[in-house]
């Protein structure tokens, strides 16, 4: 079947995978401020005792604090996109630079494998279809992981046993 007719299918499973920032731009600018402030303050002291050249390393940590959070945050533009008809499930993965990268399983063939640690929960989910593995939603939590997990796992039941038309 092509990929044509599959989006002609009913969809079983949707799903978009985003990694989660705690921060956001306001509470970022609050703390970039927060920061400066305090960095200010202590040059200032440090310029009032004669020490001028660590009053440039104060401005430095702001400025590499503020140089990783901005990495942070252009990472963020990750996804991974699921998408499953009964006939195919289509995995589409774009970075944070915008690269695309795909894979279709057949969801009849497909097997959800979950790495699991007895204290910190799931640790690793992956697609399992021929041999080959694709790892999943690497970039989300131990119970995020789990409620994904038990997503994915009911909509590929479902395929299996077959779904009613009517």
């Amino acid at each position: 079947m092509t990929g044509r007719d599959a989006l002609d299918e009913p969809a079983l499973f949707s799903a978009s995978l985003t990694p989660h920032r705690s921060l956001g731009a306001r509470g970022f600018k609050t703390l970039l401020a927060l920061l400066g402030l305090i960095s200010f303050a202590a040059g200032i002291v440090f310029l009032a005792m004669g020490a001028w050249p660590v009053t440039g390393f104060f401005g430095l940590d702001v400025l590499l604090i503020y140089i990783a959070f901005r990495i942070n945050y252009a990472r963020a533009a990750a996804s991974e996109d699921y998408a499953m008809t009964p006939s195919e499930l289509r995995v589409r993965r774009t970075s944070h630079r915008g690269e695309v990268a795909q894979w279709n399983f057949n969801p009849l063939w497909v097997r959800l494998h979950k790495d699991t640690h007895q204290e910190f929960g799931v640790q690793r989910l992956s697609l399992v279809s021929r041999g080959k593995h694709l790892i999943i939603a690497n970039f989300l939590g131990p119970q995020e992981k789990e409620s994904f997990a038990q997503a994915l796992s009911a909509a590929l039941n479902d395929v299996r046993r077959g779904i009613d038309r009517n």
